[in-house]
Protein backbone atom coordinates (compact mmCIF):
# COMPACT_ATOMS: atom_id res chain seq x y z
CA UNK A 1 0.00 0.00 0.00
CA UNK A 2 1.40 3.52 -0.84
CA UNK A 3 0.37 6.76 1.17
CA UNK A 4 -0.43 9.75 -0.76
CA UNK A 5 -0.78 13.00 0.89
CA UNK A 6 -2.07 15.91 -0.63
CA UNK A 7 -2.63 18.87 1.98
CA UNK A 8 -0.65 18.68 4.76
CA UNK A 9 -2.30 19.43 8.12
CA UNK A 10 -0.99 19.90 11.69
CA UNK A 11 -1.98 17.39 14.40
CA UNK A 12 -2.32 19.85 17.50
CA UNK A 13 -5.00 22.26 15.16
CA UNK A 14 -6.45 19.12 13.96
CA UNK A 15 -9.91 17.72 15.42
CA UNK A 16 -10.72 14.09 16.62
CA UNK A 17 -9.82 11.86 14.03
CA UNK A 18 -12.55 9.46 13.56
CA UNK A 19 -11.85 6.02 11.77
CA UNK A 20 -14.10 3.37 9.72
CA UNK A 21 -13.25 -0.57 10.59
CA UNK A 22 -14.17 -2.66 7.74
CA UNK A 23 -11.72 -1.95 4.63
CA UNK A 24 -10.20 0.92 6.12
CA UNK A 25 -8.68 -0.14 9.60
CA UNK A 26 -9.35 -3.66 8.50
CA UNK A 27 -8.81 -5.40 5.39
CA UNK A 28 -11.63 -7.22 5.57
CA UNK A 29 -15.33 -7.38 7.08
CA UNK A 30 -15.85 -8.00 10.23
CA UNK A 31 -20.41 -9.03 8.98
CA UNK A 32 -18.56 -11.76 6.79
CA UNK A 33 -15.63 -12.31 9.10
CA UNK A 34 -18.12 -13.67 12.20
CA UNK A 35 -20.23 -14.86 10.10
CA UNK A 36 -18.16 -17.42 8.40
CA UNK A 37 -16.87 -18.44 11.82
CA UNK A 38 -21.08 -19.10 12.74
CA UNK A 39 -21.81 -21.26 9.49
CA UNK A 40 -18.46 -23.41 10.51
CA UNK A 41 -18.96 -23.59 13.99
CA UNK A 42 -23.33 -24.67 13.92
CA UNK A 43 -23.79 -24.81 9.88
CA UNK A 44 -27.51 -25.27 10.77
CA UNK A 45 -27.31 -21.74 11.63
CA UNK A 46 -27.38 -20.89 8.16
CA UNK A 47 -31.24 -21.41 8.04
CA UNK A 48 -31.42 -18.80 11.00
CA UNK A 49 -29.86 -15.87 9.17
CA UNK A 50 -33.15 -14.86 7.04
CA UNK A 51 -35.18 -15.08 9.69
CA UNK A 52 -33.35 -12.55 11.96
CA UNK A 53 -32.25 -10.35 9.37
CA UNK A 54 -36.37 -10.01 8.41
CA UNK A 55 -37.27 -9.72 12.54
CA UNK A 56 -35.08 -8.10 13.60
CA UNK A 57 -33.14 -5.89 10.76
CA UNK A 58 -29.52 -5.56 9.63
CA UNK A 59 -28.60 -4.70 13.29
CA UNK A 60 -30.60 -7.52 14.82
CA UNK A 61 -28.73 -9.82 12.68
CA UNK A 62 -25.25 -8.41 13.54
CA UNK A 63 -25.88 -8.85 17.00
CA UNK A 64 -27.30 -12.45 16.93
CA UNK A 65 -24.00 -13.26 15.38
CA UNK A 66 -22.28 -11.51 18.09
CA UNK A 67 -23.95 -13.37 20.90
CA UNK A 68 -22.63 -16.67 19.38
CA UNK A 69 -19.26 -15.85 17.79
CA UNK A 70 -15.97 -14.55 19.10
CA UNK A 71 -13.66 -12.46 16.74
CA UNK A 72 -10.37 -12.18 18.48
CA UNK A 73 -8.40 -9.11 16.94
CA UNK A 74 -4.78 -10.73 16.18
CA UNK A 75 -6.63 -12.76 14.04
CA UNK A 76 -7.68 -10.23 11.59
CA UNK A 77 -5.52 -8.90 8.71
CA UNK A 78 -5.62 -4.71 9.80
CA UNK A 79 -3.72 -2.06 6.54
CA UNK A 80 -0.41 -2.00 8.12
CA UNK A 81 0.23 1.50 6.70
CA UNK A 82 -2.83 2.54 8.17
CA UNK A 83 -1.98 1.60 11.53
CA UNK A 84 1.23 2.96 11.47
CA UNK A 85 -0.44 6.51 10.14
CA UNK A 86 -2.51 6.39 13.23
CA UNK A 87 0.17 5.57 15.78
CA UNK A 88 1.96 8.51 14.17
CA UNK A 89 -0.74 10.47 15.00
CA UNK A 90 -1.61 9.36 18.37
CA UNK A 91 1.77 10.31 19.70
CA UNK A 92 1.60 13.77 18.40
CA UNK A 93 -1.19 13.68 20.65
CA UNK A 94 -4.01 13.39 18.17
CA UNK A 95 -7.01 11.80 19.30
CA UNK A 96 -9.00 8.75 18.04
CA UNK A 97 -12.66 7.56 17.64
CA UNK A 98 -13.14 4.18 16.56
CA UNK A 99 -16.41 4.90 14.33
CA UNK A 100 -18.09 1.85 12.72
CA UNK A 101 -21.31 -0.07 11.28
CA UNK A 102 -19.30 -3.09 13.14
CA UNK A 103 -20.77 -4.94 15.91
CA UNK A 104 -20.01 -3.04 19.73
CA UNK A 105 -18.23 -6.31 20.58
CA UNK A 106 -15.39 -6.95 17.75
CA UNK A 107 -14.99 -3.09 17.66
CA UNK A 108 -14.36 -2.91 21.70
CA UNK A 109 -12.05 -6.46 20.78
CA UNK A 110 -10.36 -4.07 17.96
CA UNK A 111 -9.66 -0.92 20.08
CA UNK A 112 -8.20 -2.99 23.01
CA UNK A 113 -6.09 -4.64 20.39
CA UNK A 114 -4.70 -1.18 19.90
CA UNK A 115 -5.02 0.77 22.62
CA UNK A 116 -4.60 3.87 20.61
CA UNK A 117 -8.24 4.64 20.49
CA UNK A 118 -9.70 7.54 22.90
CA UNK A 119 -13.74 6.87 21.95
CA UNK A 120 -15.39 3.40 20.64
CA UNK A 121 -18.96 4.02 18.54
CA UNK A 122 -20.49 0.93 17.10
CA UNK A 123 -23.64 -0.65 15.78
CA UNK A 124 -25.75 -2.05 18.62
CA UNK A 125 -28.88 -4.35 19.05
CA UNK A 126 -31.09 -0.71 19.08
CA UNK A 127 -28.70 1.10 15.48
CA UNK A 128 -26.84 0.23 12.50
CA UNK A 129 -24.33 2.80 12.79
CA UNK A 130 -23.33 3.13 9.26
CA UNK A 131 -24.16 5.86 6.16
CA UNK A 132 -26.55 8.71 7.15
CA UNK A 133 -27.02 7.28 10.82
CA UNK A 134 -23.47 7.65 11.31
CA UNK A 135 -23.21 11.27 9.78
CA UNK A 136 -26.15 12.04 12.35
CA UNK A 137 -24.13 10.61 15.12
CA UNK A 138 -20.79 12.60 14.52
CA UNK A 139 -22.60 15.62 13.92
CA UNK A 140 -24.34 15.29 17.35
CA UNK A 141 -21.37 14.38 19.15
CA UNK A 142 -18.90 16.91 16.87
CA UNK A 143 -20.87 19.20 15.58
CA UNK A 144 -20.58 20.26 11.68
CA UNK A 145 -16.99 20.08 10.49
CA UNK A 146 -16.36 19.33 13.98
CA UNK A 147 -14.29 15.67 13.12
CA UNK A 148 -12.18 14.44 10.28
CA UNK A 149 -13.38 11.20 8.88
CA UNK A 150 -10.99 8.41 7.20
CA UNK A 151 -13.05 5.60 5.06
CA UNK A 152 -12.92 3.34 2.09
CA UNK A 153 -16.85 3.01 0.37
CA UNK A 154 -19.80 5.04 -1.01
CA UNK A 155 -21.39 4.35 2.32
CA UNK A 156 -18.77 7.03 3.84
CA UNK A 157 -19.63 9.66 1.19
CA UNK A 158 -22.71 11.13 3.84
CA UNK A 159 -20.14 11.38 6.43
CA UNK A 160 -17.37 12.71 4.24
CA UNK A 161 -20.33 15.75 3.54
CA UNK A 162 -20.17 17.01 7.25
CA UNK A 163 -16.32 16.61 8.24
CA UNK A 164 -13.38 19.10 7.98
CA UNK A 165 -11.32 16.48 6.00
CA UNK A 166 -11.94 13.55 4.47
CA UNK A 167 -9.09 10.40 4.11
CA UNK A 168 -9.61 7.44 2.33
CA UNK A 169 -8.24 3.96 1.74
CA UNK A 170 -8.59 3.04 -1.52
CA UNK A 171 -9.51 -0.25 -2.81
CA UNK A 172 -13.02 0.28 -1.85
CA UNK A 173 -15.95 1.45 -3.62
CA UNK A 174 -14.89 4.89 -3.82
CA UNK A 175 -11.79 6.13 -6.02
CA UNK A 176 -9.75 9.07 -4.55
CA UNK A 177 -10.37 10.78 -8.01
CA UNK A 178 -14.14 11.34 -6.47
CA UNK A 179 -13.91 11.42 -2.83
CA UNK A 180 -11.22 14.72 -4.34
CA UNK A 181 -13.78 16.09 -6.26
CA UNK A 182 -16.38 16.50 -3.86
CA UNK A 183 -14.78 16.89 -0.50
CA UNK A 184 -11.69 17.93 0.78
CA UNK A 185 -9.13 14.90 0.61
CA UNK A 186 -6.13 15.36 3.15
CA UNK A 187 -4.58 12.27 2.89
CA UNK A 188 -5.17 8.97 0.72
CA UNK A 189 -4.18 5.26 0.93
CA UNK A 190 -3.53 3.82 -2.42
CA UNK A 191 -3.30 -0.16 -2.71
CA UNK A 192 -1.53 -1.70 -5.77
CA UNK A 193 -4.07 -4.69 -6.87
CA UNK A 194 -1.97 -7.70 -7.59
CA UNK A 195 -4.00 -8.79 -11.05
CA UNK A 196 -3.12 -12.45 -10.68
CA UNK A 197 -4.80 -12.82 -6.67
CA UNK A 198 -7.67 -13.95 -8.81
CA UNK A 199 -5.50 -16.96 -10.39
CA UNK A 200 -3.43 -17.68 -6.53
CA UNK A 201 -7.54 -18.39 -5.17
CA UNK A 202 -8.22 -21.20 -7.67
CA UNK A 203 -4.59 -22.43 -6.81
CA UNK A 204 -4.55 -23.70 -10.24
CA UNK A 205 -1.34 -25.49 -10.20
CA UNK A 206 -3.44 -27.99 -8.38
CA UNK A 207 -5.45 -28.82 -11.47
CA UNK A 208 -2.61 -31.24 -11.68
CA UNK A 209 -3.98 -33.71 -9.76
CA UNK A 210 -6.66 -34.34 -11.45
CA UNK A 211 -4.19 -35.42 -14.21
CA UNK A 212 -5.72 -38.75 -12.83
CA UNK A 213 -8.87 -38.79 -14.98
CA UNK A 214 -6.94 -39.71 -17.98
CA UNK A 215 -5.32 -42.69 -16.32
CA UNK A 216 -8.12 -44.96 -17.53
CA UNK A 217 -8.19 -43.99 -20.90
CA UNK A 218 -4.28 -44.41 -21.21
CA UNK A 219 -4.28 -47.97 -19.45
CA UNK A 220 -7.14 -48.97 -21.92
CA UNK A 221 -4.87 -47.66 -24.45
CA UNK A 222 -7.77 -45.34 -26.16
CA UNK A 223 -6.24 -42.46 -26.54
CA UNK A 224 -5.77 -42.88 -29.86
CA UNK A 225 -9.35 -42.26 -29.81
CA UNK A 226 -10.43 -38.71 -30.38
CA UNK A 227 -13.61 -38.17 -29.39
CA UNK A 228 -12.87 -40.32 -25.80
CA UNK A 229 -10.10 -37.93 -25.29
CA UNK A 230 -12.35 -34.89 -25.48
CA UNK A 231 -14.65 -35.98 -23.12
CA UNK A 232 -11.26 -36.93 -20.43
CA UNK A 233 -10.59 -33.20 -21.42
CA UNK A 234 -14.13 -31.91 -20.33
CA UNK A 235 -14.26 -34.53 -17.24
CA UNK A 236 -10.83 -32.62 -16.50
CA UNK A 237 -11.99 -29.11 -16.86
CA UNK A 238 -14.82 -30.10 -14.65
CA UNK A 239 -13.25 -31.57 -11.97
CA UNK A 240 -10.21 -28.62 -12.02
CA UNK A 241 -13.35 -25.99 -11.22
CA UNK A 242 -15.24 -27.79 -9.29
CA UNK A 243 -11.80 -28.28 -7.11
CA UNK A 244 -11.28 -24.60 -7.18
CA UNK A 245 -14.82 -23.81 -5.99
CA UNK A 246 -13.84 -26.12 -3.16
CA UNK A 247 -10.20 -24.11 -2.59
CA UNK A 248 -11.96 -21.19 -2.29
CA UNK A 249 -14.42 -22.35 -0.19
CA UNK A 250 -11.71 -24.22 2.18
CA UNK A 251 -9.98 -20.82 2.30
CA UNK A 252 -13.03 -19.19 3.51
CA UNK A 253 -13.58 -21.60 6.71
CA UNK A 254 -9.91 -21.42 7.50
CA UNK A 255 -8.99 -18.24 7.34
CA UNK A 256 -8.17 -17.93 11.03
CA UNK A 257 -6.02 -20.75 10.84
CA UNK A 258 -4.55 -19.89 8.38
CA UNK A 259 -3.47 -16.79 9.50
CA UNK A 260 -1.25 -18.17 11.72
CA UNK A 261 0.42 -20.06 9.76
CA UNK A 262 4.05 -19.20 7.92
CA UNK A 263 2.91 -19.17 4.33
CA UNK A 264 -0.58 -19.58 4.00
CA UNK A 265 -1.03 -16.36 5.79
CA UNK A 266 -0.20 -14.97 2.51
CA UNK A 267 -2.97 -16.17 0.70
CA UNK A 268 -5.26 -14.43 -1.20
CA UNK A 269 -8.26 -14.29 1.12
CA UNK A 270 -6.20 -15.09 4.70
CA UNK A 271 -4.52 -11.67 4.00
CA UNK A 272 -7.31 -9.67 3.12
CA UNK A 273 -6.26 -8.65 -0.11
CA UNK A 274 -9.49 -10.81 -1.84
CA UNK A 275 -12.90 -10.00 -0.28
CA UNK A 276 -14.94 -13.21 1.68
CA UNK A 277 -18.14 -11.76 -0.56
CA UNK A 278 -15.78 -12.20 -3.11
CA UNK A 279 -14.95 -15.54 -2.28
CA UNK A 280 -18.47 -16.70 -1.65
CA UNK A 281 -19.60 -15.57 -5.64
CA UNK A 282 -16.17 -16.81 -6.96
CA UNK A 283 -17.05 -20.48 -5.55
CA UNK A 284 -20.69 -20.52 -6.47
CA UNK A 285 -19.70 -19.43 -9.64
CA UNK A 286 -16.87 -21.98 -10.41
CA UNK A 287 -19.51 -24.69 -9.15
CA UNK A 288 -22.08 -23.56 -11.70
CA UNK A 289 -19.22 -23.65 -14.20
CA UNK A 290 -18.14 -27.18 -13.13
CA UNK A 291 -21.43 -28.79 -13.82
CA UNK A 292 -22.49 -27.06 -16.53
CA UNK A 293 -19.45 -29.06 -18.27
CA UNK A 294 -20.37 -31.96 -16.68
CA UNK A 295 -23.70 -32.33 -17.77
CA UNK A 296 -22.12 -32.67 -21.27
CA UNK A 297 -20.62 -36.11 -20.20
CA UNK A 298 -22.59 -39.28 -19.04
CA UNK A 299 -24.87 -39.22 -16.04
CA UNK A 300 -22.79 -41.57 -14.22
CA UNK A 301 -19.84 -38.66 -14.32
CA UNK A 302 -22.46 -35.97 -12.69
CA UNK A 303 -22.72 -38.09 -10.03
CA UNK A 304 -19.35 -39.23 -9.34
CA UNK A 305 -18.59 -35.27 -9.74
CA UNK A 306 -21.05 -34.37 -6.97
CA UNK A 307 -20.05 -37.26 -4.90
CA UNK A 308 -16.67 -35.80 -5.28
CA UNK A 309 -18.08 -32.28 -4.16
CA UNK A 310 -20.21 -33.67 -1.18
CA UNK A 311 -16.91 -35.72 0.59
CA UNK A 312 -14.42 -32.28 -0.53
CA UNK A 313 -17.01 -29.76 0.94
CA UNK A 314 -17.63 -32.15 4.34
CA UNK A 315 -13.75 -32.60 4.40
CA UNK A 316 -13.39 -28.72 4.43
CA UNK A 317 -16.20 -28.15 7.11
CA UNK A 318 -15.72 -31.58 9.50
CA UNK A 319 -13.98 -34.36 8.54
CA UNK A 320 -10.12 -32.80 8.41
CA UNK A 321 -10.50 -32.06 12.02
CA UNK A 322 -11.28 -36.59 12.63
CA UNK A 323 -7.76 -37.74 12.90
CA UNK A 324 -6.76 -40.54 10.15
CA UNK A 325 -9.87 -40.53 8.39
CA UNK A 326 -8.81 -36.98 7.40
CA UNK A 327 -5.87 -38.88 5.29
CA UNK A 328 -8.36 -41.89 4.21
CA UNK A 329 -10.66 -39.48 2.83
CA UNK A 330 -8.04 -37.54 0.79
CA UNK A 331 -6.58 -40.72 -0.06
CA UNK A 332 -9.86 -41.61 -1.83
CA UNK A 333 -10.52 -38.30 -3.45
CA UNK A 334 -7.65 -39.40 -5.84
CA UNK A 335 -8.73 -42.55 -6.40
CA UNK A 336 -11.85 -41.13 -6.45
CA UNK A 337 -10.75 -38.88 -9.97
CA UNK A 338 -9.57 -42.24 -11.44
CA UNK A 339 -12.67 -43.52 -11.33
CA UNK A 340 -14.08 -40.26 -12.66
CA UNK A 341 -11.88 -40.64 -15.70
CA UNK A 342 -13.34 -43.70 -16.32
CA UNK A 343 -16.28 -42.65 -16.18
CA UNK A 344 -15.97 -39.54 -18.54
CA UNK A 345 -15.01 -42.28 -21.41
CA UNK A 346 -16.96 -45.27 -20.63
CA UNK A 347 -14.04 -47.69 -19.54
CA UNK A 348 -14.53 -50.02 -17.04
CA UNK A 349 -11.42 -49.23 -14.09
CA UNK A 350 -9.43 -52.32 -12.82
CA UNK A 351 -9.56 -53.23 -9.64
CA UNK A 352 -5.90 -53.45 -9.63
CA UNK A 353 -5.45 -49.88 -10.43
CA UNK A 354 -8.11 -48.48 -7.57
CA UNK A 355 -6.20 -50.93 -5.24
CA UNK A 356 -2.62 -49.43 -5.99
CA UNK A 357 -4.38 -46.44 -5.89
CA UNK A 358 -5.96 -45.83 -2.81
CA UNK A 359 -2.58 -47.32 -0.74
CA UNK A 360 -0.50 -45.05 -2.57
CA UNK A 361 -2.34 -42.07 -2.14
CA UNK A 362 -2.58 -43.15 1.28
CA UNK A 363 1.08 -42.59 1.68
CA UNK A 364 0.95 -39.09 0.08
CA UNK A 365 -1.90 -38.32 2.30
CA UNK A 366 0.12 -39.38 5.61
CA UNK A 367 2.94 -37.26 3.80
CA UNK A 368 1.04 -34.04 3.93
CA UNK A 369 0.14 -34.89 7.48
CA UNK A 370 3.33 -35.55 8.85
CA UNK A 371 4.99 -32.39 7.14
CA UNK A 372 2.44 -30.26 9.01
CA UNK A 373 2.91 -31.94 12.48
CA UNK A 374 6.93 -31.87 11.66
CA UNK A 375 6.66 -27.77 10.87
CA UNK A 376 5.35 -26.96 14.15
CA UNK A 377 6.98 -29.78 16.20
CA UNK A 378 10.45 -27.75 14.82
CA UNK A 379 8.17 -24.56 15.82
CA UNK A 380 8.42 -25.62 19.30
CA UNK A 381 4.50 -25.83 19.33
CA UNK A 382 3.15 -28.29 22.04
CA UNK A 383 -0.63 -27.94 21.97
CA UNK A 384 -2.82 -30.21 19.61
CA UNK A 385 -2.37 -28.60 16.06
CA UNK A 386 -5.02 -25.96 15.11
CA UNK A 387 -7.63 -27.21 12.72
CA UNK A 388 -6.84 -30.78 13.36
CA UNK A 389 -7.31 -33.85 15.47
CA UNK A 390 -3.81 -34.31 16.11
CA UNK A 391 -1.28 -33.72 18.55
CA UNK A 392 2.43 -33.21 18.38
CA UNK A 393 3.03 -37.09 19.62
CA UNK A 394 0.89 -38.12 16.39
CA UNK A 395 4.37 -38.00 14.54
CA UNK A 396 5.80 -41.25 15.05
CA UNK A 397 2.22 -42.69 14.17
CA UNK A 398 1.56 -41.31 11.07
CA UNK A 399 5.32 -41.96 9.61
CA UNK A 400 4.72 -45.75 10.20
CA UNK A 401 1.37 -45.25 8.51
CA UNK A 402 2.58 -43.49 5.32
CA UNK A 403 5.65 -45.57 4.14
CA UNK A 404 3.68 -48.80 5.14
CA UNK A 405 0.96 -47.65 2.45
CA UNK A 406 2.87 -46.82 0.14
CA UNK A 407 4.92 -50.00 0.22
CA UNK A 408 1.78 -51.75 -0.10
CA UNK A 409 1.03 -50.04 -2.79
CA UNK A 410 4.21 -51.40 -4.83
CA UNK A 411 2.81 -54.85 -3.80
CA UNK A 412 -0.31 -54.54 -5.30
CA UNK A 413 1.66 -53.31 -8.54
CA UNK A 414 3.77 -56.35 -8.73
CA UNK A 415 0.48 -58.70 -7.92
CA UNK A 416 -0.55 -56.96 -10.81
CA UNK A 417 1.80 -57.92 -13.05
CA UNK A 418 2.02 -60.97 -12.22
CA UNK A 419 -1.67 -61.60 -13.15
CA UNK A 420 -3.22 -62.73 -16.10
CA UNK A 421 -5.01 -59.55 -17.03
CA UNK A 422 -1.55 -58.01 -18.23
CA UNK A 423 -0.81 -60.33 -20.65
CA UNK A 424 -4.13 -59.18 -22.70
CA UNK A 425 -2.80 -55.59 -22.79
CA UNK A 426 1.23 -55.83 -22.77
CA UNK A 427 3.12 -57.56 -25.72
CA UNK A 428 6.15 -57.79 -22.91
CA UNK A 429 4.34 -57.63 -19.58
CA UNK A 430 7.62 -58.86 -17.69
CA UNK A 431 9.48 -55.46 -18.41
CA UNK A 432 6.59 -54.22 -15.71
CA UNK A 433 8.40 -55.36 -13.09
CA UNK A 434 10.72 -52.98 -13.47
CA UNK A 435 8.22 -50.31 -12.23
CA UNK A 436 8.18 -51.95 -8.50
CA UNK A 437 12.21 -50.74 -8.03
CA UNK A 438 11.05 -47.66 -9.52
CA UNK A 439 8.11 -47.26 -7.18
CA UNK A 440 10.18 -48.27 -3.94
CA UNK A 441 12.80 -45.59 -4.81
CA UNK A 442 10.50 -42.93 -5.50
CA UNK A 443 8.13 -43.80 -1.73
CA UNK A 444 11.52 -44.33 -0.06
CA UNK A 445 13.08 -40.64 -0.83
CA UNK A 446 10.26 -38.82 -0.64
CA UNK A 447 9.69 -40.02 3.18
CA UNK A 448 13.34 -39.48 3.90
CA UNK A 449 13.11 -35.90 2.68
CA UNK A 450 10.30 -35.70 4.65
CA UNK A 451 11.49 -36.96 8.01
CA UNK A 452 14.27 -34.25 6.87
CA UNK A 453 11.70 -31.43 6.93
CA UNK A 454 12.40 -31.11 3.05
CA UNK A 455 8.83 -31.87 1.71
CA UNK A 456 6.16 -29.11 1.11
CA UNK A 457 3.01 -29.91 3.41
CA UNK A 458 1.70 -30.71 -0.50
CA UNK A 459 3.89 -33.55 -1.63
CA UNK A 460 2.02 -32.67 -5.23
CA UNK A 461 3.13 -29.20 -5.06
CA UNK A 462 6.72 -30.71 -4.25
CA UNK A 463 6.65 -33.48 -6.92
CA UNK A 464 5.77 -30.75 -9.46
CA UNK A 465 8.92 -28.73 -7.97
CA UNK A 466 11.27 -31.99 -7.97
CA UNK A 467 13.32 -32.69 -11.12
CA UNK A 468 14.20 -36.24 -9.44
CA UNK A 469 10.64 -36.77 -9.54
CA UNK A 470 10.22 -36.18 -13.44
CA UNK A 471 13.15 -38.69 -13.85
CA UNK A 472 11.09 -41.21 -11.90
CA UNK A 473 7.95 -40.52 -14.05
CA UNK A 474 9.88 -40.22 -17.44
CA UNK A 475 11.14 -43.40 -16.85
CA UNK A 476 7.99 -45.22 -15.89
CA UNK A 477 6.44 -43.93 -19.30
CA UNK A 478 9.89 -45.60 -20.85
CA UNK A 479 8.76 -49.26 -19.20
CA UNK A 480 5.14 -48.88 -19.86
CA UNK A 481 6.30 -48.31 -23.65
CA UNK A 482 8.57 -50.86 -24.10
CA UNK A 483 5.99 -53.19 -22.30
CA UNK A 484 3.33 -52.38 -24.90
Amino acid sequence: METVVTTPHSVEDSPILCVDLDGTLLKSDTLYESLLRLVKKSPLALFLLPVWLLTRGKQGLKDEIAKRVDLPAETLPFHEEVVAFLQAEVSEGRRLALVTASHEKYAHAVADHFGFFHEVHATTAERNLKGKRKQSFLVEQYGEMGYDYMGDSKADIPVWRSCRAALLVEGGSVSAAHVEKDFHLEKSFSKKRNPFLLFRALRIHQWVKNLLLFIPLIMAHKVADYHLLLQAVVGFFAYSFCASSVYVTNDLFDLSSDRSHPTKRNRPFASGELSILTGGFLAVGLLAVAFALAFALPQAFVAILFTYFLITFSYSVLLKRIEVLDIIVLASLYTVRIMAGGMAVDVTVSKWLLAFSMFFFLSLACIKRFSELYRLKQEGKVNEVQGRGYQLSDIDQIASFGPASGYLSVLVLALYVHSPEVKELYHSPSILWFLCPIMLYWISRIWLLASRGKVNEDPIVFAIHDKLSYVVGAASLVVLWLAL
